[in-house]
């Protein structure tokens, strides 16, 4: 048999019949879900007098638009009550667990998933939600569904799906100081273009990449959306298996052991081939910071704004020209000159514990610009800001005049109360900075958390390499 890639083993092994269908039908090991997306699909199933066929693998969880400010005490009404109690109501009908807001679990869906262990290598996953690519990065096959497919998933456990084609991005060489996984995923965005990676499942490998923390690496997978593809992964690997060990839905002793034979066997194997390739050299990434309308808009912190003359192609040339318009920005403008107005540092790309500690590193000790109307920074999940606690996080963010808030989507989405005002500038570790996307009018530049921690303290952004940050020389 010829080597196989991680993408081909999981698929062949949960196809259903696929010669009998007209469209391949894909077995579901996993099945996420939140407020925003199933009340529909419930009540299409309600509708139908259909059963949820198997309530112990679908996880729910309050996360996109509930409030991060003094949960607890929190008067949710209007729409936003009502998309609570129909998920509550629906799953304990439907016997589906449900990690509410108050959960000591809730979180970001995509980020409880692999943080309890309930997502391992080698399944199938999905969720109402395009960033449930995120799970990639412990080896499994994870993409955003809709809401029709929600409900066929609820009643079937499968999907109809067709397969995907394949590409390699490999990052070899070794990260310079204060390069993150962020501003990588944004070198390979920016080499692949907003759509280059459309109709393909990326996987992610190379010698930077096997350097890369599951957390880290949840960030390539997470964003691998903002390029077009259907889902991004990673092989799962020696820190896949660390990770794992221990956590609440991960089998235990001479079990485990027997799970890490099977997880290892999906890894790609040398010599399997892909319908595209793509190569970077991690050592010559500089921080990113994206000054247009989508991800691919993005430069290096000590570049400049393009000029949209400078692109050859006209549709190109009208984009930017829209982009600059709407981000209030001139061609030739220096992204050190770029002055910000607020600090979001959160979402599944960004909001994890490894995130909290390197903006806490370059913030320990100062001051944020008191020219900023806002800093927020929201834990990805009530796990994660618990750790954050306990190791003094918390305490550094507001000594520097950060808001310390609960988890959830918060500002990434802007479904709560945390949204950017019109015609105001975000430094934002989240993952879009579509127009609208943290606000109406609101302009959104996307960067890492240490960068973002930078951009606090200066008021506009900064080359964070420049920067004394504790516990680095």
């Amino acid at each position: 048999m010829s080597p196989r890639t991680l993408y081909e083993k999981i698929w062949d092994r949960h196809v259903i019949s696929a010669a009998r269908l007209p469209v391949p039908l894909l077995y579901i090991d996993r099945h996420f879900i939140h407020e925003a997306t199933s009340p529909q699909a419930f009540a299409g199933l309600k509708a139908a007098d259909r059963k949820v066929r198997r309530p112990d693998l679908t996880f729910a969880v309050m996360d996109h638009s509930v409030p991060t400010k003094d949960r607890r005490n929190a008067v949710i009404t209007g729409n936003r009550a009502k998309l609570f109690d129909a998920l509550d109501r629906n799953c304990r009908e439907t016997g589906v667990r449900l990690f509410d807001m108050n959960s000591k679990n809730q979180g970001i869906v995509h980020i409880i998933g692999p943080e309890m262990g309930i997502t391992q290598p080698g399944q199938t996953i999905v969720c109402g939600d395009s960033h449930t690519s995120t799970h990639g990065a412990m080896g499994a096959l994870a993409f955003g569904i809709g809401t029709s497919e929600v409900e066929t998933v609820l009643a079937t456990q499968c999907l109809p799906q067709y397969t995907s084609k394949t590409m390699l991005v490999r990052i070899e060489g070794k990260r310079t100081r204060g390069i993150t996984a962020k501003d990588l995923m944004l070198a390979v965005i920016e080499k692949l273009g907003f759509s280059g990676g459309t109709g393909h499942v990326i996987e992610y490998g190379g010698e930077a990449v096997r350097a890369l923390s599951i957390e880290e690496r949840m960030t390539l997978c997470s964003m691998s959306i903002e390029c077009g593809a259907r889902a991004g992964m990673v092989s799962p690997d020696e820190t896949t298996f660390r990770y794992l060990e221990g956590r609440p839905f991960v089998p235990r002793g001479n079990d485990f052991e027997a799970a890490v034979k099977i997880w290892r066997s999906y890894a790609s194997e040398p010599g399997a081939t892909y319908d595209s390739t793509i190569e970077l050299n991690a050592a010559e990434v500089a921080p990113k910071v994206t000054w247009g309308t989508n991800p691919g808009m993005v430069a290096n912190i000590n570049a400049a704004v393009p000029d949209p003359s400078s692109y050859a192609n006209e549709e190109e040339r009208e984009s930017v020209i829209r982009a600059l318009d709407y981000m209030d920005l001139n061609p030739g403008t220096r992204i050190v000159d770029i002055p910000i107005d607020r600090v979001f540092i959160g979402s599944c790309s960004n909001g994890q514990i490894e995130d909290l500690r390197a903006a806490a590193a370059v913030l320990a000790g100062k001051k944020i610009s008191k020219s900023l109307k806002q800093a927020l920074v929201v834990p990805a999940s009530t796990q994660t800001k618990l750790q954050a606690e306990a190791e003094g996080l918390d305490r550094i963010f507001v000594e520097a005049g950060f808001e310390w808030r609960d988890s959830g989507c918060s500002m990434c989405i802007a479904m709560n109360e945390d949204v950017l005002p019109p015609g105001e500038r975000c430094a934002s570790t989240s993952n879009r900075n579509f127009e609208g996307r943290q606000g109406k009018g609101g302009r959104t530049h996307l960067v890492s958390p240490a960068m973002a921690a930078a951009a606090a303290i200066a008021g506009k952004f900064v080359d964070v390499r420049d920067m004394q940050i504790a516990g680095v020389v």
